[in-house]
């Protein structure tokens, strides 16, 4: 199945909670949902025998530019039954980036948001352990947000040393 049919069946599902196709994105193409229904439709993509997206990829945070507002959480997934794969995407604003959790739907999720919460400050509601994992956890900022500032000093060190 092509990305076109996935986003018309999504469509036929969930209404405007799916955004029009960009087939001439600069970007790889990808399917703009609702990010507050970004856990309901991903039960679809995985439970429904004519998608059965039974694998998260990878799962990952974007900031484009300093001065934009939003954060951008991209779900790459594929299906070993039908062989086909759609990135997801799902945006927020970085003053509450908060999206629900697809831990339960696929245990992988549970890494991925620990990293996009780590480093973009993206919170998944209903996660079973969010805390920083690559950072320590007094750490302050997110670093790959692009208005990110490194700290000179780090419990006595200079950073970056």
């Amino acid at each position: 199945m092509i990305i076109e049919e996935i986003q018309g069946l999504l469509c036929e599902k969930f209404g405007e909670k799916i955004s029009p196709f960009e087939a001439d994105a600069v970007h790889d193409s990808c399917i703009l949902v609702d990010p507050a229904s970004v856990d309901v439709i991903c039960r679809y993509l995985y439970d429904d025998e004519r998608l059965a997206f039974d694998m998260l990829m990878c799962l990952s945070g974007l900031d484009l530019s300093p001065e934009d507002e939003n954060l951008s959480v991209v779900y790459h997934l594929f299906s070993d039954v039908h062989l086909h794969k759609v990135p997801i995407k799902a945006v927020v604003s970085k003053e509450n980036p908060h999206l629900p959790t697809v831990e339960n739907i696929w245990k992988t999720a549970n890494w991925h948001e620990r990293e996009a919460y780590d480093l973009f400050g993206i919170v998944f509601e209903g996660h079973s352990d969010l805390r920083r994992i690559l950072l320590p956890d007094d750490w302050e900022g997110y670093p790959l947000r692009k208005n990110y500032k490194e700290p000179d000093i780090y419990r006595g060190m200079k950073v970056p040393y």
